[in-house]
């Protein structure tokens, strides 16, 4: 079974669904190591109560260290907010999932509450979610699918974001089994409306 590197520097929201997906069979993957950029994340006490390693990793050598040490195969990243470049042998092997369809409010300084004003305050009428690969600047890399949800007249940063976070807890999980069952994602069949 294909070996899974978690990074993550949040609560752990998107870890726990992969882990549960990977639980239940939807993924045949299991979690080697869930590496957080920094001591104290309630990701990193989520991944303790489901019994995997951890480790606090913030430069981008010791991640890929800690990534190698417990023969991570694959990364996926869950709310990691550091850049890091995946290196051989895992270029082409990490993947993430991004709160708006890319390339539209991506980079450097786009994530959580930033995206969802944004989309609002550019006056769009639909976001989602991106599931790609990582590959040089921050949210670059092959698109690999995504999901679209309504943007509401009403909507606040949070309401979007809770409607675009639903979507990512059902695209991720089946981006990431495809890959590992080594087929490509079929996008029309994850489009969320």
């Amino acid at each position: 079974m294909p070996r899974i590197g978690i990074l993550l520097s949040g609560s752990g929201t998107t870890y726990v669904n992969l882990a549960e997906a990977c639980a239940d069979g939807r993924v045949s993957g299991e979690i080697a190591v869930v590496i957080g950029s920094k001591a104290g994340l309630g990701g990193l006490q989520k991944a303790e109560t489901w019994g995997h390693p951890t480790v606090v990793a913030s430069r981008a050598e010791e991640v890929t260290a800690a990534l190698l040490t417990y023969s991570a195969e694959w990364v996926v990243m869950c709310g990691w907010l550091k850049f890091w470049d995946p290196p051989e042998p895992f270029r082409g092997k990490t993947l993430n999932i991004h709160p708006s369809l890319l390339p539209a409010f991506g980079g450097q300084g786009m994530y959580g509450r930033h995206v969802h004003q944004a989309v609002i305050d550019h006056g769009c009428r639909i976001s989602g979610c991106t599931a790609h690969l990582v590959a040089g600047g921050y949210d670059t890399g092959t698109i690999l699918a995504q999901a679209a949800v309504p943007v509401l007249a009403v909507d606040t940063a949070e309401t979007l974001a809770a409607r675009v976070q639903a979507a990512e807890r059902l695209l991720y999980p089946r981006v990431l089994a495809s890959l590992l069952a080594d087929r490509s994602p079929d996008p029309a069949a994850l489009w969320v409306a």
